[in-house]
């Protein structure tokens, strides 16, 4: 019986290589994944003071207090499913720490609010996108009955081509309205008002970053 033979080619240094590479790549995959587990975390979010002020009613919802005892934190809302796509996302979201530091102060609970709008609409888009595909990590469609008695028909006929953020939003951060009917002039004297800012302090505020 012959020996079964490698081409010739494959020499022992090549195979030491091969061997390295894998470890070097299954190494890698496991950094990613304690990566994407560490940064996804409550903790690591709000390590930033302006991420303290956007948890804060995070803390007061359903999401964080749920009947059911299911927490769900930061990242299983705001970060993609698999090891790769969790780290492309944390990629993309390194312009949000670029701009936490070289941008407007968003520690200023005042210049925080006024910026809300745009980040809870860019939310809304990034859901959208994904067709909600976060939510439904843990909400099946068809499993939702709710307490209304045609819960079950909407889901599964007036909404079901529709993602889950085109109905459900404002409910685990500050609300903030439709991008539809959104107003920045109210909605800046209703920052002035809840502050205790001068009329057309929040538009000079914002004029001056």
């Amino acid at each position: 019986m012959s020996k079964l033979r490698l081409p010739l080619f494959i020499t022992r240094h090549v195979l030491f290589a091969l061997l390295i590479g894998g470890f070097a790549g299954i190494g890698f995959v496991l950094f990613l994944t304690e990566f994407d587990h560490i940064t996804s975390t409550e903790t690591f979010c709000t390590t930033c003071h302006s991420m303290e002020l956007v948890a804060e009613p995070y803390r007061q919802s359903s999401h964080y207090r749920p009947a059911s005892g299911v927490q769900a934190s930061c990242g299983d809302c705001h970060v993609s499913e698999g090891v790769f796509a969790a780290t492309w996302d944390h990629f993309i979201g390194g312009k949000d720490l670029f701009n936490q530091l070289f941008g407007a102060d968003y520690d200023d609970p005042v210049i925080n609010a006024l910026h809300l709008p745009d980040a809870a609409f860019a939310a809304r888009e990034w859901f959208k996108q994904r067709d909600s595909a976060t939510c439904k990590r843990c909400h099946v469609k068809e499993a939702i009955y709710g307490t209304r008695p045609d819960t079950v028909l909407i889901h599964t006929e007036d909404a079901k081509e529709k993602s889950c953020i085109e109905c459900h939003y404002n409910l685990v951060h500050r609300a903030v309205p439709d991008k539809a009917v959104f107003k920045r002039d109210k909605w800046n004297r209703m920052i002035e008002e809840e502050f205790g800012l001068s009329p057309g302090e929040a538009d000079k505020l914002l004029a001056e970053e």
